[in-house]
C-alpha cells in the first residue's frame, strides 16, 4: 500500500523529536573539543553499510567546519587502515543495533593500538555490546524504520545524521568558527564564494 508523503514525513519527524537527551551528548562534545582542539588529534568516524555513509558525512562536515575528521572503514581497518589512529584522536562509532561485528572488532583493534583513545558510540540499543565498550553513548531512540519491511535503514539514518548535526553545530559554536576560517576550507563553489564575500577574505 502506498504511503503518503505526509505520513512518511510525520514518522521521521516524530523520531527526531523523540531522540533522548542525556549528559553523554555534552560529554561527547567535550571529548571532541579536548582531543581535537586542545590536544591536536582528530575525529575518526566509522560505521558499516548505511551507518558508514552517515559516519563519512559527519567526518567530512566536521573537517569542513574547522574540526579535522576522517572516515575509517571498519573492514579496511583490519587490513592496515587502523594505522591512521594517533594517541590524541577520538572515535565516533555508529551502529544502529550496536551488535555489528566489524564495529566491535574495531573497538578491540583501537584499544590494542591506542588504549587511551576515547570511544563515542551512536546506537539505538542502550544495552548493546558497543554501548558497553564505549566511553560515551549517544542514543538514537530506536524508532522503527519507516521502511514497509521495517528493515531498510531509513528512519535510523535520518536520526543519526541529525545527531551528527547536533555535535557539529555545538562544536562550531564552541570554537567560534568564523566565515573567514570557513572560507579557507571552501575555495570553490557557491559556499566558497559566499563565505569569502561575507568575511571579506
Amino acid at each position: 500500500m502506498k504511503q503518503s508523503m505526509h505520513d512518511i514525513l510525520e514518522h521521521e519527524a516524530k523520531a527526531l523529536l523523540s531522540i533522548p537527551y542525556s549528559e553523554d551528548y555534552d560529554r561527547a562534545i567535550e571529548l571532541i573539543i579536548e582531543h581535537v582542539h586542545r590536544r591536536g588529534g582528530k575525529l575518526v568516524a566509522s560505521g558499516m553499510g548505511k551507518a558508514g555513509q552517515v559516519a563519512l558525512n559527519i567526518a567530512t562536515t566536521f573537517s569542513s567546519t574547522g574540526t579535522p575528521g576522517v572516515f575509517l572503514h571498519p573492514g579496511e581497518a583490519q587490513h592496515g587502515d587502523i594505522g591512521v589512529l594517533q594517541p590524541n584522536d577520538v572515535m565516533l562509532l555508529i551502529s544502529n543495533s550496536g551488535t555489528t561485528r566489524e564495529m566491535l572488532d574495531l573497538v578491540a583493534l583501537t584499544k590494542d593500538l591506542h588504549p587511551e583513545i576515547p570511544v563515542i558510540a551512536m546506537t539505538g540499543n542502550p544495552d548493546s555490546e558497543l554501548s558497553r565498550l564505549s566511553d560515551v553513548t549517544l542514543l538514537t531512540g530506536g524508532a522503527p524504520e519507516v521502511c514497509p519491511l521495517g528493515l531498510t535503514p531509513t528512519t535510523s539514518t535520518t536520526v543519526m545524521t541529525v545527531i551528527g548535526d547536533v555535535l557539529i553545530v555545538n562544536v562550531m559554536n564552541l570554537i567560534g568558527l568564523s566565515s573567514k576560517e570557513y572560507s579557507k576550507r571552501h575555495h570553490g563553489g557557491f559556499l566558497g564564494h559566499k563565505s569569502r564575500k561575507e568575511s571579506g577574505y
